[in-house]
C-alpha cells in the first residue's frame, strides 16, 4: 500500500509545521549570548505541560510504539506492564528523587555522582551513559522507526533510516533542549490522536463498525493475550515472569530508566521549580496509563487481522496499512513524530553528556559558547554512528524491544544500587559505588551463562541485591574521606501539594482496578 496525494500533503504539512515551530521557540533574543544552560537545560524555564509532554516524547519512541506493538502481538497485554509501571515510578521519581537533584543544582547525572562520590565514577559512567545512548538506544529508535515508514511509505529502510536521523538532527541543533521541550507538546498531541484513531479504527473493522463488540470479539477470539501476569507454561513467560513483573525487576529497569537516566529526567531538571516539575511527572503519569491502548492494542488486533505476519514488529505498520487515505498520512505523522521526537531527545542528551561530563572537565576552561559549538558537533557525530551502526546492531532481531530491555539489564541494577545509596545512605564510598558498577555488569553475565533459563527481569532483581550488598561492604571496608561528597539532602523538603497527593493517588487506584481486572 502506497501513500497517496494527501497522506504526502499531511506528512509533509507536519514536518514544515514542526521544523518551524521548533525554530521559532529557539529564538534568542538580540545581543544574548548563548549558554550552556540554555542550549541543554532551556534555561531551567519549563513549564509542568512541556515536562510532562516531553517526557512522553521521549520515551514513546518506535522502540515503543513498533516495538511493544510487536510484543503485544507476541505476548498480549502483559506487555503493558512496561507502561502502566513505569506510571508508578513517576510518582517516587516526583515525590523523593527530584527534591534532591533540584535543590543541588545538578545538571547531569554523571555530575550528580561526582558531587556525592567523587570523579572517577563520574567519568566512567559518562563513557558508559555515551555508549548506551547511541549504540543502543538511539540506533533501536532509527532501526523501528525506519522499518515502519519502509513498510507503510514503501520507500528504501536504509534511505529512511537516514532520513529520520538526519531530520531529527536539524530539528533540535539550533535551540538544544528547548527545540524539542516546547515543541513536544505537539508531537504528544498527534501521537496520541493516531494512535487512539489506529486503536478505534481497528477494533471497528473487527466488530463490524462496532468499537465495543470488537473489542469484545478480540478478547474471545486471543483470550490468552488478555493476561496481565503470565503463568510458566506461558511461552513468554522468560520474558514477563509472572509476579515478578510487579515485585521484582521491572522495578530495577523503571526506576534506572525514569529516575537517573539523562535522557529522560534532563526534562525536569530543566524545571523552573520543584512544583513545575512534580506537575509534569504527574501528568506523564496520567499519560502513561493511556499508552497501552495506542501501542499494544493494535498489536494485539493484528493476531485477528493479520495473523501470519514474518516478524511481530511489522505490527503495527501492517495495521496502518488498513486505514484509509488521510487518515493513513495522519497516523503516519504521528508515527514519524514520535520517531523524530525520541531521536532528537537522544540526541540531545548525548550532547550534554560530551560536552559537560566529559569536554568541559579535562583541559583547559571552556568558555560557554565553545561547549554549546562542542555540543552541536557532538551531536552530529552521533547520528552518523546511530545511522551507520543501526542495520548491524538490530537487523537481525525479531523483537527489537524486548533486545533492549535485555541488554540494558545487564548495567541497570548496578546504575540503581549507586544512586538510590547515593540519594539516602551517607556512608555510600565511591569504592562502593564502583564496585556496585562493575559488579553489575560481571554478576549480570554470569547468571546469564551459568543459569540461561532464569528470566532477565529475575536476574536483575537478583544482581541489585547482590550489587547492593557488595556496594555497601566495600563502603565500610573503604570510607570516604570527610567532606568528598557536596551533595546536601539535611534541609530537602519532601512534602508535596494536595493537587499532587491527589494525582498520585488517582494513579494508584487506577493501576488497582486494571490489574484486577486482567489479572
Amino acid at each position: 500500500m502506497h501513500l497517496s496525494t494527501i497522506d504526502i500533503a499531511v506528512l509533509v504539512a507536519y514536518a514544515i509545521g514542526i521544523f518551524v515551530l521548533a525554530q521559532y521557540v529557539s529564538r534568542n533574543r538580540t545581543g544574548e549570548a548563548e549558554t550552556t544552560t540554555g542550549y541543554f537545560l532551556a534555561s531551567k524555564s519549563l513549564p509542568w505541560w512541556a515536562i510532562g509532554a516531553s517526557l512522553i516524547a521521549a520515551n514513546i519512541s518506535a522502540e515503543q510504539i513498533v516495538g511493544m506493538s510487536g510484543s503485544g502481538y507476541a505476548i498480549g497485554l502483559a506487555i503493558a506492564s512496561y507502561e502502566w509501571m513505569a506510571a508508578a515510578t513517576l510518582l517516587i521519581v516526583g515525590k523523593w528523587f527530584l527534591p534532591i537533584f533540584l535543590r543541588n543544582g545538578i545538571y547531569t547525572m554523571p555530575q550528580f555522582l561526582q558531587d556525592r562520590y567523587g570523579p572517577r565514577i563520574r567519568t566512567l559512567m559518562a563513557v558508559f551513559w555515551l555508549g548506551l545512548y547511541i549504540f543502543v538506544n538511539l540506533t533501536s529508535i532509527l532501526w523501528l522507526g525506519s522499518i515502519a515508514v519502509s513498510k507503510v511509505a514503501g520507500i528504501n529502510q536504509d534511505l529512511a533510516l537516514a532520513g529520520l536521523g538526519i531530520f531529527a538532527l536539524l530539528y533540535q541543533l539550533r535551540g538544544g533542549l528547548k527545540a524539542v521541550a516546547l515543541t513536544d507538546i505537539v508531537q504528544v498531541a498527534l501521537l496520541v490522536l493516531g494512535g487512539l484513531m489506529i486503536s478505534t479504527l481497528t477494533l471497528q473493522k473487527i466488530g463490524g463498525g462496532s468499537l465495543l463488540a470488537g473489542f469484545h470479539i478480540l478478547s474471545e477470539r486471543v483470550p490468552g493475550h488478555f493476561e496481565m501476569i503470565l503463568r510458566k507454561d506461558n511461552p513468554f513467560y522468560k520474558d514477563l515472569p509472572g509476579i515478578s513483573v510487579l515485585v521484582g525487576g521491572m522495578w530495577i529497569a523503571n526506576l534506572s530508566y525514569w529516575g537517573f537516566n539523562q535522557y529522560i529526567i534532563q526534562r525536569a531538571l530543566a524545571a523552573k521549580s520543584l512544583k513545575e516539575a512534580q506537575r509534569g511527572v504527574l501528568f506523564a503519569a496520567f499519560l502513561k496509563l493511556l499508552m497501552p491502548v495506542i501501542i499494544v492494542l493494535p498489536g494485539i488486533a493484528a493476531v485477528v487481522l493479520a495473523p501470519n505476519l514474518a516478524k511481530p514488529d511489522e505490527a503495527y505498520p501492517t495495521m496502518m496499512q488498513l486505514l484509509p487515505h488521510g487518515i493513513l498520512g495522519l497516523v503516519f505523522a504521528a508515527l514519524v513524530a514520535a520517531v523524530i521526537a525520541s531521536t532528537a531527545s537522544k540526541i540531545n542528551s548525548i550532547a550534554t553528556i560530551f560536552t559537560l561530563d566529559l569536554y568541559a572537565k579535562h583541559g583547559a576552561v571552556k568558555d560557554q559558547g565553545t561547549q554549546v559549538r562542542t555540543g552541536r558537533i557532538a551531536a552530529i557525530v552521533a547520528t552518523v554512528l546511530g545511522i551507520v551502526a543501526a542495520r548491524p546492531l538490530l537487523g537481525s532481531f525479531d523483537q527489537a524491544f524486548q533486545y533492549v530491555q535485555e541488554y540494558t539489564g545487564f548495567f541497570t541494577p548496578g546504575i540503581v544500587v549507586i544512586f538510590l545509596l547515593g540519594l539516602f545512605w551517607k556512608p555510600a564510598t565511591e569504592a562502593g559505588a564502583l564496585a556496585a558498577t562493575v559488579g553489575s555488569f560481571l554478576l549480570s553475565i554470569g547468571i546469564k551463562i551459568f543459569y540461561p533459563q532464569l528470566p532477565f527481569m529475575d536476574r536483575m532483581g537478583l544482581v541489585f541485591l547482590l550489587a547492593l550488598v557488595l556496594a555497601i561492604v566495600v563502603s565500610k571496608l573503604r570510607p570516604a574521606v570527610a567532606g568528598t561528597s557536596i551533595i546536601r539532602t539535611d534541609d530537602v523538603d519532601y512534602r508535596t501539594s494536595g493537587g499532587f497527593n491527589i494525582g498520585a493517588l488517582g494513579v494508584v487506584l487506577i493501576l488497582a482496578a486494571l490489574y484486577t481486572v486482567w489479572w
